[in-house]
């Protein structure tokens, strides 16, 4: 059935059983800014997923709480349910859910689980992600695109799925959680960063098409020690970044994107150990090929580099860019 189809039949049939339950779990809540607005966070169960979902629950937003990995402990609790107990135990409210996000049903599942609790869905914050080290020549075709499944096509169906009920509601906030590796590249990390660079690309798309509709998409970019970023860490490095680098000092710049006052739309927000930059994809000053239709590779290197004593410019789509150049006005171009 087409994942539209799917979640209009979810949140046609909601039962007035469960919008009563909900009510009466959230009754020991307080009223605050962001009560009553509903989000799924994907990859939840640990690490920045985790810290987000607490975060927003301590700000009245209910949490769809997503995590795969269901080996449970002595009590039959998986990661997504520690999160969610956590939450309750906040006075907030949350459900688990265990799809896997390189399932083409994983979104459509997520955003399901939000209409068929709470009726609604306010906030979708695509979280899901690997990292799989290894040479780019070396790596296994196999494992890198797992990558790509996990990373980049399943935050495209969650986002998807949540377009799909934030446009005809005329509001959402859409946070996908990226990377600089797919700003700058990685050595050995290079599906990661391939994944990640195409996350930044689809954002960028997703955030011109939905500002109409009232739905805003932004990306995060996060500096954080996790059980991933731990890895082949040095002990003496290790010791100073569990210090700082936190998931929990990423939490504030998630919450306030996924504030109802965030106007922001398509931007790159770095964030790390109480630290933000604004990132973004720029191109840098105009200037003229040699006529006669040959160009040698010293006189490519030196256009480039007198390219780059322009002003870098931003463009809100390529098609801005494209007919920027293609007027050939000269703007932009080096003094």
């Amino acid at each position: 059935m087409d994942e539209a189809v799917v979640l209009q039949t979810l949140c046609t049939a909601r039962t007035k059983a469960s919008r009563a339950a909900a009510s009466r779990h959230d009754r020991g809540l307080r009223p605050r800014l962001a009560s009553g607005r509903v989000a799924v966070v994907s990859g939840a169960g640990r690490g920045l997923g985790r810290s987000f979902c607490l975060a927003l629950a301590r700000q009245g937003v209910r949490v769809v709480v997503n995590n795969r990995n269901r080996v449970v402990d002595g009590d039959g609790l998986g990661p997504a349910d520690h999160v969610v107990t956590e939450i309750i135990a906040l006075g907030g409210s949350a459900v688990a859910e265990y799809s896997d996000a390189a399932s083409p049903s994983a979104g459509a599942a997520m955003v399901g689980a939000a209409l068929e609790q709470w009726g609604r869905l306010d906030i979708c914050v695509a979280n899901a992600g690997i990292g799989v080290g290894g040479m780019f020549h070396r790596q296994p075709v196999e494992v890198f695109e797992e990558v790509l499944a996990i990373n980049l096509l399943g935050s495209i169906r969650l986002a998807r799925a949540a377009m799909a009920v934030m446009r005809p509601a005329g509001y959402g906030r859409i946070i996908l959680v990226a990377s600089t590796g797919g700003l700058h590249g990685d050595i050995g990390l290079s599906a990661y960063a391939a994944s990640k660079g195409g996350l930044l690309a689809f954002g960028r798309s997703l955030a011109a098409e939905g500002a109409g509709k009232g739905v805003l998409t932004n990306m995060l970019l996060p500096y954080a020690l996790t059980q991933m970023t731990s890895d082949g860490m040095s002990p003496p490095a290790l010791a100073a970044a569990r210090e700082r680098m936190t998931p929990e000092a990423v939490a504030p710049v998630l919450t306030a994107l996924a504030s109802q006052e965030c106007e922001l739309n398509g931007e790159y927000i770095v964030t790390g150990g109480g630290l933000l930059r604004r990132a973004s994809a720029v191109e840098w000053g105009t200037v003229d090929l040699p006529s006669g239709g040959e160009l040698s590779a010293g006189q490519l290197a030196e256009l480039l580099t007198a390219s780059g004593k322009g002003e870098p410019r931003e463009f809100g789509v390529s098609v801005d860019a494209f007919t920027d150049l293609a007027s050939g006005s000269g703007a932009g171009r080096p003094g």
